[in-house]
């Protein structure tokens, strides 16, 4: 049996992170990087991605950056050949590139941005899934979610549509690629990301109010570290027998 730090161990894994340049999927990338896994960083912004990979190069681990549109199925595919190619295997895909930082009634939406966010947030989704499934062996999926999938939030139909069906993804799939893979999510509460600030028409100077307005049992709001460690822990055979379930990580704060 191994001991619990070796469940956690993840030396010979080799992860893919979409959206991976900043906030949330940096602090992810770095959480895999830091307990040994191999990472590729993968998003539009070739700049951010190079300097998170030369990043975790300089403290250690292995990184490599990939530009890659997620919308682009050719893209995707090129990505996960890319982390193949360079570290031998893939074992790991986390989808965390998404968003949209429109607000608004639903009477008011426009039918493009209702486009671009379920290409985004759902389509790119179901793509990455299957794109890693067909470059694995064995090895653990991860969709980041919201909250938004799971209950009304005014404002923001298409993305609480794009989010209910990644949910419905990642049950589907939890079933279909079992056992040799696991699929789970993961639903990040109030991390003061830009795209999250944008949404909410908020910046840095106004966080104290950010967290008044959240009410959040836990007394501060979340880090990309908190999220990053939540994968960490579903991506390590230390949720080995987890598989079809969605994480809350929100401070205590009810879903919105």
């Amino acid at each position: 049996m191994p001991t619990t730090p070796q469940l956690f161990d993840m030396t010979g894994h080799v992860a893919v992170i979409t959206g991976g340049g900043r906030g949330i999927g940096e602090g992810i990338a770095k959480a895999f990087s830091e307990a040994g896994a191999a990472v590729v960083v993968a998003a539009r912004r070739t700049d951010e991605i190079e300097a998170v990979a030369a990043s975790i190069r300089a403290s250690g681990g292995k990184a490599l950056a990939v530009t890659t549109d997620v919308t682009d199925d050719d893209a995707v595919e090129a990505l996960a050949k890319a982390a193949v190619e360079e570290f031998g295997s893939l074992t790991d895909w986390v989808n965390n590139a998404g968003g949209s930082p429109l607000k608004v009634p639903a009477k008011e939406l426009p039918r493009d941005e209702w486009d671009r966010t379920l290409a985004l947030n759902l389509t790119a989704v179901y793509v990455g899934c299957l794109t890693a499934a067909r470059h694995m062996t064995t090895g653990s999926i991860i969709n980041i979610t919201s909250g938004a999938g799971s209950g009304p939030v005014p404002g923001s139909v298409h993305y609480g549509a794009s989010k209910a069906g990644t949910n419905s993804i990642t049950w589907t799939l939890s079933a279909e690629l079992a056992p040799d893979i696991r699929v789970n999510a993961v639903a990040p509460g109030a991390i003061p990301t830009e795209v999250m600030l944008k949404a909410i028409g908020h910046d840095e100077s106004e966080l104290d109010e950010v967290l008044a307005k959240w009410n959040i049992p836990l007394g501060r709001l979340g880090r990309p570290q908190d999220i990053g460690a939540a994968c960490l822990y579903l991506a390590s055979d230390a949720a080995s027998w987890v598989t079809g379930e969605i994480l809350r990580v929100g401070g205590g704060a009810k879903p919105r």
